[in-house]
């Protein structure tokens, strides 16, 4: 073993190695530090963004981890996101068989309506200017036949493989990096796309109590398609995937989660291993009660932990709880990342890098990161790994 740690010094290792080995659990030459540039990016200049998140982190000395960049699939635009921002990436099309999707605009409204031969469902969309993001303001399901309509929607659904967007960032990227393609049609687990997306989470609680079947039914054909995908995703040249969960206590409870998201988590990532694939679960927000669980899913890290104020967990208790059975990719709080100066800052990180097993784990900002944080924090960052 000690030799094999001399030769690892001795040999620095490519981002894409030395990302890989941390995904692994395996030894690495030092901590990978791959910033997670959402937001943040979106606010800089267009002669920086034509250079790309790979050059920049190349710049920076930081280990370009692309989360959720794109996906392996074409698939029906059943999320109704295809013309807002977050969707352009996922390769959405207007191609649902049986289905007629009109789009309008008014301002910063969205707005989409699906006409099926079983029913319509119509859907708001509205743009946060403070935010600089779109949220879904009126959800598709507001009465019981309409799981019937998405479940319709669903089942004719296209799913079909589009690698070309991903193998072009693989070849961008080369040994600079990892692209993680995002592997559910719907962004994430169906359940936790119900709360997002397509229900909200108080009307969603109240139709499990009065209709569970019905939910269930439909959720069971969303599951049925993911699979789909998933498998796609399995053929496909990516090495690692990530599903958006966004899972928190303050969206779903433990008794939830361990019901329906855990189950479809692990028939992923067994899909993905049978592959030898890897599977992250993002989860950005108070995860404390959920960690557990996620501890025994069949995936290969937790991205995105979040310490307080914006999560209720700090990474070196999370890096205790989970006990070696996976890595863990976040850390760095954004509130403190944007505000803490100086000598504050400097102690902040430090702390990290003092408190955090190397091994299987991957130093980021946490979930996004504010546009107002200066480039020479990361810097900095870059540096005080190197340390």
């Amino acid at each position: 073993m000690i030799g094999a740690r001399k030769a690892i010094r001795d040999s620095e290792m490519t981002s894409k190695e030395r990302l890989l080995a941390a995904l692994r659990r395996q030894e690495v030459d030092r901590l990978p530090w791959s910033p997670f540039l959402t937001y943040w990016w979106d606010a800089q200049s267009e002669e920086r963004q034509k250079r790309g998140q790979i050059e920049y982190c190349r710049e920076i000395g930081a280990d370009a981890l692309l989360r959720g960049a794109n996906s392996t699939v074409a698939c029906s635009d059943v999320l109704g996101l295809r013309e807002v921002p977050l969707g352009e990436f996922y390769n959405y099309t207007d191609d649902l068989p049986g289905c007629t999707i009109r789009r309008t605009t008014d301002g910063k409204r969205k707005y989409v309506l699906f006409e099926t031969p079983v029913g319509k469902l119509s859907m708001t969309l509205t743009y946060s200017p403070a935010g600089n993001t779109w949220f879904v303001t009126e959800h598709q399901i507001r009465a019981k036949e309409d799981y019937k309509t998405l479940q319709y929607m669903v089942e004719h659904m296209k799913i079909d493989a589009c690698y070309d967007p991903v193998n072009k960032q693989l070849e961008e990227l080369g040994d600079n990096g990892l692209t993680v393609p995002v592997v559910s049609p719907f962004l994430k687990t169906p359940f936790q796309s119900f709360v997002e997306h397509f229900v909200g989470i108080e009307k969603l609680i109240y139709d499990l109590n009065d209709f569970p079947e019905t939910v269930e039914e439909t959720l069971d054909a969303m599951s049925k398609k993911a699979k789909t995908a998933v498998r796609v995703a399995a053929d496909s040249r990516a090495e690692v995937f990530i599903s958006w969960e966004d899972s928190s206590t303050t969206s779903i409870s433990p008794d939830l989660f361990r019901k329906y998201v855990v189950p479809e988590i692990n028939a992923w990532g067994e899909i993905l291993h049978d592959a030898k694939k890897m599977l992250v679960h993002h989860a950005c927000g108070h995860v404390k009660e959920l960690l557990p669980l996620m501890a025994r899913e069949n995936i290969d890290a937790v991205e995105s932990i979040s310490p307080p104020p914006t999560g209720n967990l700090e990474i070196w208790d999370a890096q205790k709880m989970i006990g070696g059975r996976m890595a863990l990719i976040g850390g760095i709080e954004p509130v403190k990342l944007a505000t803490y100066e100086g000598d504050a800052f400097d102690d902040y990180i430090r702390e990290i890098l003092q408190k955090m097993d190397r091994h299987s784990y991957i130093l980021a900002n946490s979930d996004s990161c504010p546009p107002s944080v200066s480039e020479e924090k990361f810097r900095k960052i870059s540096r005080m790994v190197r340390e």
